[in-house]
């Protein structure tokens, strides 16, 4: 079960769209590592638009994950990547269908 979650918005540089989505590609085999993600999706939203959601049992796995790899990686790729600071913004899930 879920009950929050995250979802980032990102704004790739000109030129810069296929090292996002090569970035958020990696970030896959990071969060298998990550026991209180329970679920996480890479998405592009558009041509230079990307996001990514991600959920979690409660709130300590929500902070574990803040605190984690990816969220480091994002941090410190920032400035080169993108054209704004990551929009990172907490989200209760109200309801959800996941694998058994």
């Amino acid at each position: 079960m879920v009950t929050v979650a995250l979802f980032v918005r990102l704004e790739a540089k000109p030129g810069k769209e296929t090292e996002v989505e090569s970035f958020l590609r990696g970030g896959l085999a990071v969060v298998e590592e990550e026991p209180a993600t329970t679920a996480w999706f890479a998405i592009r939203l558009g041509p230079s638009t990307f996001g990514i959601f991600d959920a979690f049992p409660d709130e300590s796995g929500r902070q574990a994950h803040l605190a984690g790899r990816v969220a480091a990686a994002l941090k410190a790729k920032a400035s080169e990547l993108f054209a704004q600071p990551p929009v990172i913004e907490k989200v209760d899930v109200l309801a959800a269908k996941l694998p058994a």
